[in-house]
């Protein structure tokens, strides 16, 4: 052999050598799979966005996105069934959920804020009146300064942690009376929008032109007065794992967490991310300053 061909042969061999780790290095950053998220459906628009933004960067993964409430994320994770567990609230507020061995990811904060028909005639009612509207003390509109029009409430169902947090933080801690009951936001959003006389609650990514947010107290539902705790209907949106996440699971929460996600899909969908909050609130609900936005 020559030695032009010999060193023809070792550039192959290196070549190739180079080629098949490339492919190997590829494959494993690329590696495929899925995973499963389940719950809030306050939190399910961010979810599914990241979701399809990830895979689109990580091709051959998947992340299915079911709502289904918070309730329902907080039991499927506990019993191992899903990957995550979508939930508005910490895990040990959610009736039958022990919280043992999950793990909390705090992705984003939330405002809710009640909504109404547009034809009900009001935008702001105090805190009293909501109360007594929801408990059934206010029956029509013309009560507390509305159309001639009957009250009709739509409430989420047990179990959502949108409604266990309009029930604590705009409700006083009162339970709204039995009423009709709906399973997600986007169905609440659309039931208000054309039934005369409706009003129900709704996460901030939910409101559009055809419902009304009302102010209360005089107090907007907006991002700047979540933020310094002004407008208190506000909740954290948590992803749940069992145990410390890994592969694809860790990846994917990893990623919702990154300044990447947190400064561009949360805040584009109507949520906020915890790093721009004022106030810090723990699980028994008591709030404490922390010195402005962390960013």
């Amino acid at each position: 052999m020559t030695k032009k061909r010999w060193l023809q042969g070792l550039v192959l061999v290196v070549l190739l050598g180079l080629l098949g780790f490339a492919y190997q290095t590829r494959q494993v950053s690329h590696a495929g799979g899925s995973i499963t998220a389940v719950g809030s459906t306050a939190l399910q628009p961010l979810v599914e966005a990241a979701g399809e933004q990830y895979t689109s960067e990580h091709l051959g993964t998947f992340v299915n996105v079911q709502g289904g409430g918070t309730g329902t994320g907080l039991s499927q994770i506990q019993e191992g069934a899903v990957q995550i567990g979508n939930s508005d609230l910490f895990a040990t507020e959610q009736k039958g959920i022990t919280g043992k061995g999950l793990v909390d990811h705090r992705v984003a904060v939330v405002g809710i804020t009640p909504i109404v028909n547009k034809k009900t005639g009001v935008t702001n009612l105090s805190t009293q009146q909501l109360v007594a509207i929801f408990t059934g003390q206010v029956t029509n509109w013309e009560q507390v300064g509305g159309a001639d029009r009957p009250v009709v409430l739509i409430n989420r169902a047990q179990g959502s942690g949108t409604r266990a947090t309009f029930e604590q933080y705009g409700l006083a801690g009162h339970r709204s009376k039995t009423a009709q009951e709906q399973d997600s936001s986007g169905m609440v959003r659309q039931i208000v929008a054309t039934t005369p006389g409706a009003i129900s609650y709704v996460a901030f990514s939910y409101v559009n032109k055809t419902v009304q947010a009302l102010a209360l107290n005089h107090v907007a539902p907006t991002e700047a007065n979540v933020i310094s705790n002004q407008w208190k209907i506000w909740s954290y949106e948590h992803l749940y794992t069992k145990g410390q996440p890994t592969g694809l699971t860790k990846d994917f929460v990893h990623y919702v967490q990154s300044p990447k996600i947190q400064t561009t899909l949360v805040r584009q969908l109507g949520y906020l991310s915890p790093n721009q909050m004022h106030v810090e609130r723990d699980v028994h609900g008591q709030v404490k300053q922390i010195g402005g936005a962390r960013e």
